[in-house]
């Protein structure tokens, strides 16, 4: 199953929608990574942000994630132009040495555009369409055919407080495969210039004939380390739909230039 911007093993999935929150300052914020639940604000044009990245998920299964480069190109004004190169990997014991497999991963070609933006003293949000196509390069890492999702994301901005989701229909094709939705809600505070928390609800339906959707609330921290590279983690607990539970992580290293 697809774990954001990663295929994994069978663990986690529709559009689980709540918020909770943090607290405190101002200055804005940059959404999307760490979380699974995207924004609908493209890389400025003309720039590039690069997230160094690895996640997964790791359940009674095992573990399974992957690690690469996910780039972001301002291609033009309110247009972001995203590939993905990861490498993936897999466990079966989990997080020990033993038994480690890797190979190609998952790459996905994505193309975000803004359509609408917020106003300052009314309610019209930010809202972008964000079409994501994932490339299978090996069987053991991903999907057997090339998927396709069809998202609409949102922002509304409150001060230091953001709150942005929304979700998307993913086509899934193959046999004993299942085409699904997935969508989540995340609320964000800036808590200064340097340090951004959050947490998110995110949840997918199943995505095969046997299963594989879930829900995760997921708590995450962006901080600036120095002027164009920050730190970026996220994590938390999952919860299958046939009644398993697990977890899953994001950690990268973002430069913005």
């Amino acid at each position: 199953m697809f774990f954001g911007r990663i295929f994994v093993p069978s663990i986690i999935r529709p559009a689980a929608l709540a918020l909770a929150a943090l607290l405190l300052l101002a200055a804005p914020a940059v959404a999307g990574p760490p979380y699974l639940t995207d924004d609908p604000q493209p890389t400025d044009a003309g720039h590039w942000e690069i997230y160094n990245f690895a996640n997964g998920s790791h359940d009674a299964g095992g573990l399974g994630g992957e690690a690469g480069l996910d780039l972001n190109y301002g291609g033009a004004k309110d247009l972001q132009l995203t590939a993905v190169l990861p490498l993936g990997f897999s466990n079966d014991n989990g997080f020990s040495a033993h038994g480690l497999r890797g190979g190609t991963g998952v790459i996905e070609l994505a193309a975000k555009y803004k359509v609408l933006h917020q106003s300052e003293d009314g309610i019209t949000p930010d809202i972008a369409v964000f079409p994501r196509f994932f490339v299978p390069t090996n069987s053991r890492f991903g999907p057997a055919h090339v998927n396709l999702l069809l998202p609409v994301w949102a922002e509304k901005d409150f001060g230091p407080w953001q709150v942005f989701g929304g979700g998307g229909y993913q086509i899934n094709p193959g046999r004993d495969e299942r085409n699904f939705w997935q969508g989540g809600i995340t609320v964000q505070r800036t808590m200064s210039k340097r340090l951004a928390l959050g947490v998110e609800m995110f949840g997918q339906t199943d995505d095969a004939v046997d299963g594989g959707g879930y829900r995760t609330v997921n708590f995450g921290l962006t901080y600036k380390l120095v002027e164009h590279w920050s730190l970026l983690a996220s994590g938390g607990p999952t919860w299958e739909h046939g009644g398993g539970h697990g977890q899953v992580f994001y950690l990268s290293l973002k430069a913005d230039y």
